[in-house]
């Protein structure tokens, strides 16, 4: 069902994001003119951005259910706390701005994300949204495409496209918990998932330094050690052309449970390097799978303030010089993009691309929820 505003824009928009670094969510309120989608500039601004960060129980069960240790009845009640944060979140961003948004899009926070089965799962509860904030809610973005074929992922390039302009060409890099890339050559869009970003470092934060992540890369002063992330480049994933995605059922709590005997017999400051070369490593093979059309492009996600990374990146990628994307709030992007797409669907443009998402045709993305 397509959801039409009655209004004429601008329309207040507000995305909800609770990306794979599963830390809490994003939410931001853009205005948007609904009848320049297709001209490719729907973007007027950006009213308000916050961060909720979730409680260290709620987080701990959301890696739990990324890791396949919650129970039915545990995941089910998860999902109701997560529409409660996502909720509390909305409404105190909306509050303090003062502004009441014409609809929301919800990503959700993914749990499980399985392509090859044509499955996935993000928790939170659009009712409960709808009913908080009072205006109509669009969710569930991912299945549409994933009913036609397609991984669900990556729905951010249309966005980005649509943020960027497709006047020139473009390379946009996220370094969320999954490193995801946009590339606009002039006339094609190529954008998949690339693998790691701070999920590894993150878990090993957690693991190694008691810690929720480690602020700015600070302890990843050691040696990287190239055997490791030579054999780790071998999975079949890094063998797999795109469409292609991927999240923490491949790079989680698993894989790092794998790698902790080799890991533990490095120093501490060692193991973060390593691991922080490895995404760096991802990223540089994945980019070699195309002629890039320009010679740097714009970092945002939790990796971009991560200096060991960034170092990583550029010793490994030397032929592109990044820039922190200066020009939204950090970690304001993806949510961005997602109130983009849901203002899409309300106006009937299709959220997808299936030459990215590998479905066989384009769609209007999401269902929709309204208040009583």
């Amino acid at each position: 069902m397509t959801f039409r505003i009655s209004r004429p824009g601008p329309w207040r928009v507000l995305g909800l994001m609770s990306g794979t670094s599963a830390d809490g969510v994003d939410a931001a309120l853009i205005e948007v003119d609904p009848g320049a989608f297709d001209g490719g500039s729907p973007f007027l601004g950006l009213l308000g951005h916050a961060q909720t960060p979730y409680p260290d129980e709620l987080r701990a069960a959301v890696l739990a259910a990324a890791g396949n240790r919650l129970d039915p009845a545990a995941l089910c009640i998860l999902q109701r706390r997560l529409g409660d944060h996502h909720a509390e979140a909305a409404a105190s961003l909306c509050g303090k701005l003062k502004l009441q948004p014409d609809l929301a899009s919800l990503h959700g926070q993914t749990v499980q994300h399985h392509p090859q089965h044509g499955a996935t799962l993000q928790l939170s509860d659009p009712y409960v949204l709808a009913e908080r904030l009072q205006c109509p809610v669009v969710f569930d973005l991912r299945r549409r495409d994933m009913a036609l074929g397609g991984q669900g992922a990556p729905l951010v390039p249309k966005a980005e496209l649509w943020l960027h302009g497709a006047d020139r060409p473009f390379l946009a890099l996220n370094l969320g918990g999954i490193a995801n890339a946009t590339i606009w050559d002039g006339a094609k869009l190529y954008a998949w998932d690339l693998g790691p970003g701070m999920s590894l470092l993150d878990l090993a934060a957690q693991r190694w330094l008691d810690l929720d992540f480690d602020p700015y890369g600070g302890h990843a002063t050691g040696v990287a050690h190239e055997g490791l992330i030579t054999g780790w480049l071998s999975l079949p994933y890094f063998q797999q052309a795109p469409p292609k995605s991927t999240g923490r059922e491949l790079f989680g709590e698993a894989w790092l449970h794998a790698q902790t005997p080799e890991l533990e017999r490095l120093p501490l400051p060692d193991r973060l390097a390593t691991l922080a070369a490895f995404s760096a490593s991802a990223v540089a093979h994945e980019l070699r799978r195309i002629r890039l059309p320009l010679s740097g492009g714009l970092l945002s996600g939790g990796g971009a303030h991560h200096a060991r990374l960034r170092d990583e990146l550029a010793k490994r990628a030397p032929a592109l010089t990044w820039r922190v994307d200066k020009g939204m709030p950090s970690g304001s992007r993806e949510a961005v993009s997602w109130a983009l797409l849901g203002a899409a669907s309300a106006v009937g443009i299709p959220g997808n691309l299936p030459e990215v998402t590998g479905a066989t045709a384009e769609a209007v993305l999401g269902a929709w929820v309204f208040p009583q």
